[in-house]
Parts: C-alpha cells; structure tokens; sequence
C-alpha cells in the first residue's frame, strides 16, 4: 500500500514538473526575477519554449513537448514499476 502510494507521489510530481516546462502553467507562484533568483526559472513556465528560441525547432516547441513527456512518463513507470 505505502509503495503504491509513493509510486502515485512520484508520478504526480513528475508530472508538475512537465505541467511546468509546458506553456500550459497556470500559476505564478513566485516573483519575477525567478524562483530562488535564477531568471532560468521564469514564474510563467514554459521552458520549453525558451530553450528553443532562435533555433529551427521554436515553432514545434508543443510536439517537442508532447513527445518529451510522453518518455519521461514512460521511464518513470518503468523505474517505479521494478522497484516492486
């Protein structure tokens, strides 16, 4: 029971962590500058969509996005589902 739940902690965390890097954030949790006073940690999100500027890629940032979620969700099952 306590795995099951720890593995449901972790899968929700990771999954605001992607909520985060998404332009789909909906909360400015922190002042401007960033949080802690990194800039690289803007209120807003969207960190995709930053690390693409100026790159050929800026204009897939959402596929981009889709697709990096997608494997960081699936190697996170497969990291909690062989710990038990």
């Amino acid at each position: 029971m306590i795995a099951r739940l720890l593995r449901i902690a972790v899968a929700v965390i990771v999954g605001v962590a992607l909520l985060y890097l998404s332009r789909f954030w909906p909360f400015d949790l922190w002042s401007r500058p960033g949080l802690f006073g990194l800039r690289a940690l803007p209120p807003g999100g969207d960190l995709v969509r930053l690390w693409l500027r100026g790159t050929p890629y800026a204009p897939f940032s959402l596929q981009i996005w889709v697709v990096l979620t997608f494997l960081v969700l699936s190697f996170t099952e497969r990291v909690t589902s062989r710990k038990t």
